[in-house]
């Protein structure tokens, strides 16, 4: 899928949203962490999305279906996450297309800051 944007959708650029993060450059909040992950997952990096993940709950491995094309990722709620917390909630919803068919994730994740880091710990998702 082609991006007009940032897959993310913040309206920026991804040179200007979620490339740093995929480089190297810290999340500030558990929201930008949350929309740079959703860019890693539409873009297939694999190695960002283990990177960010807490180490406590981290699988050795992320395997990306390929079938799926990640398309749109609006955020529902945050609780903290913000720049001097050092635990956070976003909840999600996640489009996506997987053999022509439309699907629809819905997790509420829980963040938190190690080291000065965001990491992403684990969600319960939504039915």
């Amino acid at each position: 899928m082609t991006y007009e944007g940032c897959p993310c959708g913040s309206q920026l650029t991804y040179q200007e949203c979620c490339e740093p993060l995929h480089r190297g450059a810290g999340a500030p909040t558990a929201l930008a962490l949350m929309r740079s992950r959703f860019s890693a997952f539409a873009l297939g990096l694999e190695g960002y999305l283990l990177d960010s993940w807490d180490p406590s709950t981290r699988p050795d491995t992320v395997d990306l279906d390929g079938d799926v094309e990640w398309r749109r990722l609006q955020i529902v709620d945050t609780a903290l996450g913000g720049a001097s917390d050092d635990t956070g909630v976003v909840e999600y919803r996640a489009s996506f297309r997987r053999a022509g068919r439309p699907g629809l994730l819905q997790e509420r994740s829980r963040f938190v800051r190690v080291r000065g880091r965001w990491r992403y710990v684990d969600g319960d998702v939504r039915p």
